[in-house]
Protein backbone atom coordinates (compact mmCIF):
# COMPACT_ATOMS: atom_id res chain seq x y z
CA UNK A 1 0.00 0.00 0.00
CA UNK A 2 1.41 3.54 -0.64
CA UNK A 3 1.52 6.43 1.71
CA UNK A 4 -0.01 9.75 1.26
CA UNK A 5 1.43 11.76 -1.41
CA UNK A 6 3.94 14.41 0.27
CA UNK A 7 3.79 17.97 -1.74
CA UNK A 8 6.83 19.48 -2.93
CA UNK A 9 7.76 22.66 -3.63
CA UNK A 10 10.99 23.11 -5.66
CA UNK A 11 12.84 26.18 -5.34
CA UNK A 12 14.99 27.84 -8.44
CA UNK A 13 16.98 30.81 -7.56
CA UNK A 14 19.52 30.66 -10.47
CA UNK A 15 19.27 31.82 -14.17
CA UNK A 16 20.59 29.18 -16.02
CA UNK A 17 23.49 31.09 -17.46
CA UNK A 18 26.99 29.51 -16.10
CA UNK A 19 25.25 27.30 -13.44
CA UNK A 20 23.57 23.46 -13.92
CA UNK A 21 21.05 24.38 -11.14
CA UNK A 22 18.52 25.76 -12.89
CA UNK A 23 18.11 22.39 -14.91
CA UNK A 24 18.99 20.69 -11.97
CA UNK A 25 15.59 22.55 -10.44
CA UNK A 26 13.20 21.73 -13.35
CA UNK A 27 14.50 18.01 -13.80
CA UNK A 28 13.51 17.48 -9.93
CA UNK A 29 10.44 19.02 -10.83
CA UNK A 30 9.78 16.68 -13.59
CA UNK A 31 11.00 13.68 -11.47
CA UNK A 32 8.47 14.40 -8.60
CA UNK A 33 5.82 14.93 -11.11
CA UNK A 34 6.76 11.44 -13.19
CA UNK A 35 6.46 9.71 -9.86
CA UNK A 36 2.78 10.99 -9.16
CA UNK A 37 4.32 13.25 -6.38
CA UNK A 38 2.33 16.96 -6.40
CA UNK A 39 5.02 19.49 -7.43
CA UNK A 40 4.82 23.34 -7.53
CA UNK A 41 7.88 25.43 -9.00
CA UNK A 42 9.33 28.67 -7.36
CA UNK A 43 10.90 30.91 -8.97
CA UNK A 44 13.41 33.84 -6.79
CA UNK A 45 16.41 35.92 -7.18
CA UNK A 46 17.96 35.15 -10.74
CA UNK A 47 15.79 32.48 -11.47
CA UNK A 48 12.95 34.36 -12.69
CA UNK A 49 15.59 35.17 -15.56
CA UNK A 50 14.53 31.88 -16.91
CA UNK A 51 10.75 33.00 -17.45
CA UNK A 52 12.59 35.17 -20.56
CA UNK A 53 10.54 34.75 -23.65
CA UNK A 54 12.49 34.47 -26.94
CA UNK A 55 16.21 33.82 -25.31
CA UNK A 56 19.20 32.75 -27.92
CA UNK A 57 20.88 30.70 -25.81
CA UNK A 58 23.41 28.64 -28.29
CA UNK A 59 26.39 31.27 -27.88
CA UNK A 60 26.51 30.36 -24.36
CA UNK A 61 25.64 26.76 -25.48
CA UNK A 62 22.86 25.95 -22.84
CA UNK A 63 19.42 24.75 -23.84
CA UNK A 64 16.53 27.49 -23.48
CA UNK A 65 14.90 26.60 -20.07
CA UNK A 66 11.76 28.89 -21.01
CA UNK A 67 10.65 25.91 -23.31
CA UNK A 68 11.09 23.12 -21.11
CA UNK A 69 8.78 25.51 -18.65
CA UNK A 70 6.64 25.90 -20.93
CA UNK A 71 5.83 22.57 -21.27
CA UNK A 72 5.18 21.96 -17.52
CA UNK A 73 1.81 21.89 -17.34
CA UNK A 74 2.14 18.85 -20.11
CA UNK A 75 3.51 16.73 -16.88
CA UNK A 76 0.73 17.79 -14.35
CA UNK A 77 2.99 20.74 -12.90
CA UNK A 78 0.23 23.46 -12.53
CA UNK A 79 1.74 25.39 -10.01
CA UNK A 80 4.54 27.94 -11.09
CA UNK A 81 5.17 30.69 -8.91
CA UNK A 82 7.30 33.98 -9.46
CA UNK A 83 8.46 36.56 -6.46
CA UNK A 84 6.74 39.57 -7.49
CA UNK A 85 10.01 41.88 -5.90
CA UNK A 86 12.47 39.52 -7.99
CA UNK A 87 10.54 39.73 -10.98
CA UNK A 88 10.10 43.89 -10.47
CA UNK A 89 14.08 43.74 -10.00
CA UNK A 90 14.68 42.17 -13.15
CA UNK A 91 12.12 44.25 -15.07
CA UNK A 92 10.34 41.20 -15.88
CA UNK A 93 6.30 41.87 -16.54
CA UNK A 94 3.15 39.51 -16.05
CA UNK A 95 2.73 39.36 -19.79
CA UNK A 96 6.33 38.13 -20.44
CA UNK A 97 5.23 35.18 -18.03
CA UNK A 98 4.19 31.47 -18.69
CA UNK A 99 -0.26 31.46 -18.82
CA UNK A 100 0.44 29.58 -15.78
CA UNK A 101 2.44 31.71 -13.52
CA UNK A 102 1.07 33.45 -10.51
CA UNK A 103 3.06 36.42 -9.01
CA UNK A 104 3.57 36.59 -5.48
CA UNK A 105 4.39 38.79 -2.61
CA UNK A 106 6.37 38.62 0.94
CA UNK A 107 3.31 37.48 2.48
CA UNK A 108 2.36 35.02 0.32
CA UNK A 109 5.55 33.64 -0.30
CA UNK A 110 5.83 32.73 3.06
CA UNK A 111 2.62 31.05 3.09
CA UNK A 112 3.55 28.95 0.23
CA UNK A 113 6.80 27.67 2.22
CA UNK A 114 4.09 26.43 4.71
CA UNK A 115 2.08 24.91 2.16
CA UNK A 116 4.15 22.38 1.91
CA UNK A 117 5.43 18.76 2.86
CA UNK A 118 9.05 19.52 1.76
CA UNK A 119 10.59 22.31 0.05
CA UNK A 120 14.01 21.60 -2.09
CA UNK A 121 16.25 24.88 -3.04
CA UNK A 122 18.61 24.99 -6.06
Amino acid sequence: MNGPRQSILVISRHAHQGSSLARAALDTALSCAAFEQPVALLFQGEGVLQLLPEQDCSALRVRNLRKVIDSLPLYDIDCIYVDAEAATEFALSADQLPACARLLDGPALQRLLTQHDHVLAF
